[in-house]
């Protein structure tokens, strides 16, 4: 299931996908921090930093804010405030896992360099 939902009701954009071995990551860590996965989620941001120049940044929610643009992909919703969704748009959120995995990466089509480590960008 895949659906996007926000206060506007014209969102426009391409919105964001989220891969299965992504959302059941977050998923399992939202149970473990025993948030109710109905109405809780992953807030996906962009923030100034990093010799790029842009970050970005993740972090569990209870709830979206009511300016949040939501989107919600295998279970797992993904909160993104109005400021960073122009940033991400297009994106993809996935999980590397195992030895060497990277955990939670942003693929994201609007990025036109990146820093040597990968932190940072700009579009």
């Amino acid at each position: 299931m895949s659906s996007t939902t926000e206060a506007d009701p014209d969102p426009g954009g391409e919105g964001i996908e989220v891969t299965e071995a992504a959302a059941e990551e977050a998923v399992s860590l939202l149970d473990d921090e025993d948030m109710d996965t109905d109405v809780a989620g992953l807030r996906l941001f962009v923030q100034q930093g990093g010799c790029a120049g842009l970050s970005y940044g993740m972090r569990f929610e209870f709830e979206p804010d009511d300016d949040d643009t939501v989107h919600e992909h295998h279970d797992l919703r993904v909160f993104v405030d109005p400021a960073s969704i122009d940033y991400v748009e297009g994106s993809v959120l996935d999980f590397d896992g195992g030895l060497q995995g990277e955990g939670f990466h942003v693929e994201n089509p609007n990025v036109v360099s990146e820093c040597g480590c990968g932190e940072s960008f700009r579009t």
